[in-house]
């Protein structure tokens, strides 16, 4: 089926299916995290243990589900818009406010998401970056890695849903 698509519907599609991949993966990362949260919970509330890499741990997997998480929802159209007046415009006038949106905010603000939390994820990784906690993760830079990659992935998502609204808005 691919074969017959040009070399940008090619990528488009892998960008898509990367995005459909991660923002799934994210998505199971829930129910790690919800048994993570309650085990941590009954233990403290049975035993007053607890520790601070399993703290860590939790916002470390909610910034991971929120992270890969945002590109998937823009894929699936599940993300916030302030739908004043969006919900009654026709299918023309809704493709029109979409484009002016990704082209005017998302995609520079995807860019500058990017360039800043590249440098920040490239500081934190020269560093050695770990938790200030005694018994904390040893490492932080890697989840502070996911964040220019998520910004990437938004952008591109950006870019596919751009391309594949590409036809006319005349009526």
């Amino acid at each position: 089926m691919l074969a017959n698509y040009s070399p940008v519907n090619r990528l488009v599609h892998g960008i898509e299916a990367v995005v459909t991949w991660l923002g799934r993966w994210a998505g199971y990362l829930n129910l790690v995290l919800i048994v993570l949260v309650v085990v941590d919970i009954l233990l403290r509330w049975l035993f007053a243990l607890t520790a601070a890499w399993v703290i860590e741990l939790e916002w470390h997997l909610f910034s991971l589900i929120f992270l890969l998480g945002i590109p998937y929802a823009l894929q699936q159209d599940r993300h916030v818009r302030v739908d004043l007046f969006y919900e009654r415009f026709g299918e023309r006038d809704k493709r029109t406010v979409n484009r002016i949106g990704a082209l005017f905010f998302l995609l520079p603000w995807a860019v500058v998401l990017f360039v800043t939390s590249a440098r920040y994820a490239a500081e934190a990784w020269a560093a050695g970056e770990g938790s200030p906690n005694p018994n904390g993760i040893p490492y932080y830079f890697p989840i502070k890695a996911v964040v220019p990659l998520a910004a990437a992935l938004l952008f591109l998502q950006g870019v596919a849903l751009l391309w594949r609204d590409r036809r006319p808005t005349a009526a």
